[in-house]
């Protein structure tokens, strides 16, 4: 009998240990970690620096599972509409996915979504995601976007960091809706003004 729930209490930890998240976001205090990209800002590409960033003020770093994709539609639009507000708290925005540069340099240009206020940069191999401790997944087989075109790369789990000038994440925000994701983005950056 005790062989039998010794095997029952391994099993029980081992599927408890499968469910959790495989991943822990970086933390407020943590380093942000550099990085430079290919980034797009209304259909036009160019080279993001997170240091160059910084040496203007605080940055919203925010990572997206794909461009035109329903939350992602919606939370790179409610970026877009609240530009006006994050520049005037001190801070620039860059949304980071796993999207070809080409894929982005649509959507930073799509007058829907991103309307050519908001960069988003390409990672596409998922090593910024990951640099930032993030989930990032492999395709899905079938996968479409809301334009009915093929997704042909992974995914890094929707989460947004608030870096600030010092190279450091004040705030981490993730686990809720695309909606909510921008309000307290913008919130964090208007405490820290």
């Amino acid at each position: 009998m005790g062989n039998a729930m010794n095997k029952q209490l391994l099993g029980l930890l081992c599927s408890t240990a499968m469910a959790l998240p495989a991943f822990a976001a970086l933390e407020s205090g943590d380093p942000a970690p550099a990085f430079e990209a290919r980034a797009s800002l209304a259909g036009q590409a160019f080279d993001f620096s997170l240091s160059d960033a910084l040496a203007e003020g605080n940055v919203v770093v925010y990572f997206f599972p794909s461009a035109y994709t329903r939350g992602c539609n919606i939370q790179a639009h409610e970026f877009a509409v609240n530009m006006d507000a994050f520049k005037a708290a001190g801070a620039s925005v860059i949304g980071v996915s796993l999207d070809s540069i080409e894929r982005l340099n649509d959507f930073s240009a799509d007058p829907d979504y991103c309307a050519g206020e908001l960069a988003v940069a390409s990672d596409p191999t998922g090593a910024i995601a990951s640099s930032y401790e993030l989930e990032v997944r492999g395709p899905r087989e079938g996968a479409v976007d809301t334009r009915g075109v093929a997704i042909d790369h992974g995914f890094a789990e929707r989460t947004t960091f608030i870096v600030t000038t010092d190279g450091r994440i004040a705030e981490t925000i993730g686990g809720i809706s695309p909606l909510e994701n921008v309000q307290k983005s913008l919130e964090a950056v208007q405490r820290l003004k």
